[in-house]
């Protein structure tokens, strides 16, 4: 794409009026990405797949529940953001195959390539690939993926649970707070054996890196109430009008050191150290706010959801999972943190977004840090999406990017 049309599309991008997965795709070719139609068409095609993977998972939920609560049918829902990655894993898995498959082949469907542009490359392409080869990684992909949804659903249904969140959980009658804890132990546990049954049909080693992910998790989230102890110290640090109406405890609040607290803040929750570094990021990404926190609280799932997919065969780079890793660093401060920061500041939970504005000496200073912090991130992100030949991955980036509601950030 041209200068003078990337300079259109960079305008096009800041539209608010136009839809934001529009905007994410002028974005994205505004800083120098392609422009894919094949790509966009196979996130599409890869979205309907994983939803189907979900109405399934939900489909045996909604009998258990129906058997449970003596109704003739019932309709669950559940409310999570975490299916993005598995989508553009699978997406990219997906293009890889259409970029090496033979003219006429289309690996994804395991069927001959009809339209146009199929047509076209059989007149222009060459390639060794093995077609049956590539029907056979995209099918492998798409079984891994479909554990990992219902993996993810079931980790993410049980620390509801365990964090007594049950507001996510719906169904299509009235329930009572009880009803409502039923439905989520219900739910959890139908989820939680399909993933066991799903297991059977994979190497240990696909399990054993699902464990590994999960046993790293629940080590953070074991650190939650030094994090809020931390912030409670913190808020005694905090200049008058930084954050208003916290109502935290903390021990001997009158002797907190000021200086202290904040300082505390900073070296075990923002410049954290790895303990063992991870090989995933260079010396630039490790010099990134919070890389250490959010890579414990959302990153290492993530990680384990790329290893579970080597496990299982399916080869994926590491600039590609740098890629996705980073990403969704940057959604959970941007889109999460940001959209929750009057809650999280009520209830003391520590957030990188609740850490500026105890860190920073004005509002206005903490607005710019959340800002240049997500930039960060989404920059590093979308460099490594396009080293990895992931552009699926940098429309999602800039789709992050523009979805985001920095307006209810005090400023």
């Amino acid at each position: 794409m041209s200068g003078p049309l990337r300079r259109v599309a960079d305008r096009l991008a800041g539209v608010d009026a136009l839809p934001t997965p529009a905007r994410a795709v002028f974005s994205h070719y505004a800083a120098g990405g392609s422009l894919e139609l094949r790509a966009i068409r196979l996130q599409q095609r890869v979205e309907d797949e994983i939803e189907r993977m979900v109405d399934d998972a939900y489909a045996d939920v909604e009998a258990a529940l129906a058997a449970e609560f003596g109704r003739e049918s019932v309709e669950f829902s559940y409310d999570t953001k975490l299916t993005m990655p598995v989508e553009l894993t699978l997406a990219h898995v997906y293009r890889r195959a259409s970029e090496v498959a033979p003219p006429g082949v289309d690996p994804v469907s395991g069927r001959r390539a009809t339209d146009p542009i199929s047509k076209l490359r059989r007149r222009r392409t060459e390639t060794d690939a093995d077609p049956v080869e590539l029907v056979g990684e995209t099918r492998r992909a798409r079984e891994v993926a479909e554990l990992v949804v219902v993996a993810l659903l079931d980790g993410d249904m049980r620390d509801a649970i365990n964090d007594g969140e049950y507001e996510d959980f719906a169904v299509d009658f009235d329930l009572s707070l009880a009803d409502r804890e039923r439905v989520a132990e219900v739910a959890q546990e139908v989820l939680q054996a399909a993933v066991q049954e799903q297991f059977a049909a994979f190497p240990d080693d696909v399990r054993d890196a699902y464990d590994a992910a999960v046993d790293r998790s629940e080590a953070h989230q074991d650190r939650d109430p030094h994090f809020r102890e931390l912030m409670a110290a913190a808020v005694d640090a905090a200049e008058a009008g930084a954050v208003e109406d916290v109502t935290v405890d903390a021990p001997d609040r009158d002797a907190t050191d000021a200086a202290a607290a904040r300082e505390a803040l900073r070296e075990e929750y923002k410049h954290a150290a790895f303990e063992g570094t991870p090989e995933l990021f260079d010396e630039t990404e490790l010099d990134l706010p919070y890389l250490v926190t959010q890579y414990g609280r959302v990153g290492v799932i993530y990680h384990g959801m790329v290893e579970m997919f080597r496990e299982a065969g399916v080869e994926l780079s590491p600039e590609f999972e740098r890629a996705v890793v980073l990403s969704i660093i940057g959604a959970q401060v941007w889109l999460d943190d940001v959209d929750d920061f009057a809650a999280d500041v009520r209830e003391g939970q520590l957030t990188p977004v609740t850490a500026e504005y105890l860190l920073a000496d004005s509002d206005a200073d903490a607005y710019e840090r959340v800002v240049s912090i997500t930039e960060s991130y989404l920059d590093a992100a979308r460099d490594a999406a396009d080293t990895s030949d992931a552009p699926i991955t940098g429309i999602a980036v800039e789709y992050i990017r523009q979805d985001g509601d920095p307006g209810k950030l005090p400023r």
